[in-house]
């Protein structure tokens, strides 16, 4: 197996020493990870532990951030801890040394001898790692951040562009449901939703009763940082639900819940099950791998571009905060569009 090159990490360096470190009255009780000795590797995980838990906190309190987010932060955190663990370093000495091995490692080895993370991961993490040492200033470990800021030490990415399915290939997924059977009527809805609305598996998953408009065909979901917004849906959506709703949902209501979608127990369908039922359905469809909810999402969004929806209006449907993330869109039909004219056009050769 062929393995990724480590990315280059374009930054100026710094002195070696730490200028950084708030070190009045911290001396002794300054973050310390494992040694040699046993006892001071539990000390070490212990402290490193607690104040995970507080950076849990202060990313649900002060950052508003949604649980999903919260949980591959603390992910993120832990490749860290791991790290410092491997290497026998303390996070009272990040400089740039310390970050440009850190990242080395999850480029070349983080994952126990295979493949390192891919760079996209990389960044992730390291956006994670910037946001746990503004936590340690606030708690007065640091004076100022020692991880730089992303204008002065990036890890270049080239975002691939989003997987997305055409509309016949739509509608052959929306066709392949039974709705002769109660879960055929609920899975039926659930596609339904996921491409009329555009909504992201966390969003469609905390959907509840209350949050549907019928009359004017709209649903309240929550999306990244806890953000509500209304997004819309068509007759066909409208009758799917109404379905669900009166043949199907309540011979699975068992218990009592508000939640719109139901597994066979009567509670709330998990994120994994919905994962599960699209990629069950394109399989059944005929469609390639990979298809998952968010790939219904793509679709939603390219398939209003390529109608000419205004920029604006996908990205507030969407629920994006900046229209950077909506205008990624646009390649997809610019590079539809180019494929076509060397494809048909009797002058794109030669």
């Amino acid at each position: 197996m062929a393995t990724r090159p480590t990315p280059k990490f374009e930054a100026r360096e710094k002195s070696p020493l730490n200028p950084y470190l708030k070190r009045e009255g911290r001396e002794d009780s300054r973050v310390h990870l494992p040694n040699n000795d046993t006892a001071s590797d539990s000390a070490g995980a212990g402290l490193f532990g607690d104040l995970t838990q507080k950076y849990q906190l202060y990313l649900r309190g002060q950052r508003g951030l949604s649980e999903n987010t919260i949980r591959i932060y603390l992910t993120d955190v832990e490749s860290f801890r791991q790290y410092l663990t491997q290497e026998r370093l303390d996070p009272s000495q990040m400089n740039r040394q310390m970050l440009r091995g850190y990242l080395a490692w999850l480029a070349t080895s983080a994952r126990g001898g295979r493949e390192g993370y891919a760079r996209v991961s990389i960044t992730r993490k390291l956006t994670a790692l910037r946001s746990f040492y503004r936590f340690l200033v606030q708690e007065e470990w640091f004076r100022s951040s020692p991880v730089p800021s992303g204008r002065s030490f990036q890890v270049k990415v080239e975002k691939p562009l989003p997987a997305f399915l055409g509309k016949q290939e739509v509608a052959r997924l929306l066709e392949i449901p039974d709705t002769s059977d109660v879960f055929g009527l609920r899975d039926r809805a659930i596609l339904e939703v996921l491409y009329s609305c555009g909504v992201r598996l966390a969003e469609i998953h905390s959907i509840d009763l209350p949050d549907i408009k019928f009359a004017s065909k709209e649903i309240l979901v929550r999306g990244k940082g806890s953000k509500e917004r209304w997004v819309l849906f068509g007759k066909p959506t409208l009758d799917a639900l109404r379905l669900y709703l009166t043949e199907s949902r309540p011979e699975l209501a068992t218990v009592t819940t508000p939640a719109l979608f139901l597994n066979r127990y009567g509670r709330r369908l998990s994120r994994r099950s919905f994962e599960k039922l699209v990629g069950q359905y394109a399989a059944r469809a005929g469609l390639r791998n990979g298809i998952h909810p968010h790939t219904l999402r793509h679709s939603f969004a390219s398939h209003m571009l390529e109608g000419d929806a205004d920029l604006r209006v996908i990205q507030e449907l969407l629920g994006h905060s900046s229209p950077t993330t909506t205008q990624l869109y646009t390649h997809i039909t610019k590079g539809e569009a180019r494929t076509a004219y060397l494809n048909f056009h009797p002058r794109a050769s030669g």
